[in-house]
């Protein structure tokens, strides 16, 4: 049985992997009368690349006295790591990320949640493949991080053909070492989200379940509490902007795909592929919202993959 925590070593080493970015940012902006926002962010954050690329949440927030500061992630997990150290002030990540985070403690609020994408994760296999269902993941290795939106699409897809989830031998690896396992056979499949799962598939890998019917696949803006308390302005005015932005990009999809094509390193026509089954639209949470990512926690303390059964509306950020 597995229980992940923040350990002390697992923070600080967030905290070093997010140091370089922030760096380089610091020396690109001018000292802010009221502040500094560090945005983690990772390549399924397409409307953060995108901001990012633009620069338009230093359009906004320079006037207002804040200095904007990126830094970028591998996944979810550990751009909360580097939340609960101190070292960005606001994130996006999945849905079970967050979850983790405040099983550990980490001193978070929820700011904002994406509409669901359960087409923008799935399980792969090689081409080839004899596998044929979910139920055949019994007895074979899985691919996938640890804590991630695709780590509850497989938890959720396995518990839909009632298997197991101990039947099923869970290699935890980030994207990069998963796809090289997936494609080697070092591993049988590999539950993954976009733009990993587009990249994947345009390389032969082959689909054997997406969320539908098994997860929302939300997406999530969470700050630092200290921050949120103190600035929220600062997050009011990224808030409106994300909006902005992602009706911008759901009329603009080719646009949007060349954009950020070079900061993802894949080519348009196969982020076009993403986002043709993502859902557009930043919301302040409301209470059905929190009811589905309340059912995934109870979902994790049951499997005792977090320590302790959570209130996930309990840090909620009442701005």
């Amino acid at each position: 049985m597995i229980t992940p925590t923040f350990s002390r070593r697992s923070l600080l080493a967030s905290a070093a992997l997010a140091a370089p970015a922030l760096l380089l940012g610091t020396r690109a902006v001018h000292a802010g009368a009221k502040g500094t926002l560090r945005i983690g962010y990772q390549k399924s954050s397409v409307t953060l690349v995108l901001a990012k690329a633009k620069g338009v949440f230093e359009a906004r927030l320079n006037p207002l006295g804040y200095d904007v500061v990126w830094a970028e992630f591998p996944s979810g997990p550990p751009l909360l790591e580097a939340l609960a150290s101190g070292a960005v002030d606001l994130g996006y990540t999945g849905e079970p990320p967050v979850i983790f985070a405040q099983a550990a403690g980490a001193p978070l609020v929820y700011a904002a949640a994406t509409d669901p994408s359960p087409r923008a994760v799935g399980i792969l296999k090689p081409a080839g493949s004899k596998l044929a269902t979910t139920k055949d993941l019994a007895g074979k290795n899985v691919a996938v991080a640890k804590g991630s939106s695709a780590h509850y699409l497989l938890v959720s897809a396995l518990a839909h053909a009632g298997v197991p989830y101990e039947a099923v031998n869970t290699i935890f690896l980030q994207p990069a070492d998963a796809r090289a396992a997936l494609v080697t056979h070092a591993v049988d499949a590999w539950s993954i989200w976009d733009p990993f799962l587009a990249g994947a598939q345009a390389a032969g890998a082959e689909l054997l379940t997406d969320g539908t019917g098994l997860m929302p696949n939300r997406a999530y803006y969470t700050a630092r509490r200290d921050f949120a308390a103190a600035h929220p302005d600062a997050l009011n005015n990224v808030i409106d902007e994300l909006n902005k932005l992602e009706a911008w990009e759901s009329q603009h999809i080719s646009d949007t795909a060349a954009a950020i094509s070079p900061s993802i390193g894949l080519p348009p026509e196969v982020l076009k592929i993403w986002f043709a089954r993502q859902k557009y639209g930043v919301h302040k949470l409301t209470p059905e919202i929190f009811a589905g990512q309340q059912q995934i926690a109870d979902t994790f303390y049951k499997l005792g993959l977090i320590p302790a059964q959570i209130d996930v509306s309990a840090d909620a950020w009442n701005a």
